[in-house]
């Protein structure tokens, strides 16, 4: 049997729990009930305790302390996959690119950008944050002697469909896309966006709105 597929917004919430926690541990508690984290998450603690239980992890046997934070925290950790640090490649080495590549949480995410990719002359042979950037023309190659899984796409909006179908012709598996483009892959392709500009557009109208 495969893995039991959690979801999308269980994911996305678990997370804020993993924040709860560090702040609990960091306070020096040890047990945490389900509905303290709602109450720091801003979670339903019905939604919680569903949440919850996709890690498998059961209360302490004093019901009224909850769960264990420690182990709480090392089980959200696993159904996130965040204990298996992945590697993978970026491509668009602009503004936004080159700050990912110094967003050290990313590491404690168990996410790991190994190389860069872009095709400006300027641009390629440097070391950013500690990560070297290739000439775009070397991704296929690298991506499929590595091994590499994952790729972000943090290109013009208008060159992330190219970029897309290279990175699945070159093996990708994964596509994390940083730009408002919605590319079309094949249907076994996983594509996470980050819509940037979504949110500014009900950030800007919300504020417009309070006149």
């Amino acid at each position: 049997m495969g893995k039991t597929t959690i979801p999308t917004s269980t994911l996305q919430r678990l997370p804020q729990y993993l924040e709860v926690l560090k702040q609990l541990r960091r306070a020096g508690l040890k047990t945490v009930t389900a509905t303290k984290i709602s109450v720091f998450a801003d979670v339903h603690p019905t939604l919680v305790r569903k949440d919850l239980s996709f890690t498998g992890i059961n209360k302490s046997k004093a019901p009224q302390r909850g769960y264990d934070i420690k182990e709480l925290y090392a089980a959200i950790e696993r159904v996130l996959n965040w204990s298996d640090t992945s590697a993978c490649y970026l491509v668009g080495v602009g503004h936004l690119g080159s700050a990912l590549l110094g967003y050290q949480e990313f590491a404690q995410r168990g996410l790991a950008i190994v190389a860069a990719f872009d095709n400006d002359p300027a641009k390629i042979g440097k070391i950013i944050h500690g990560v070297t950037v290739h000439s775009a023309l070397e991704f296929t190659t690298m991506a499929t002697r590595n091994h590499i899984s994952i790729g972000i796409i943090t290109v013009p909006p208008e060159s992330a469909q190219l970029i897309a179908d290279i990175m699945v012709h070159s093996g990708i598996k994964a596509i994390w896309n940083f730009t408002p483009q919605k590319i079309i892959v094949p249907p076994d392709i996983i594509v996470e966006y980050v819509d940037m500009f979504a949110s500014l557009a009900v950030l800007s109208r919300r504020l417009a709105e309070r006149g």
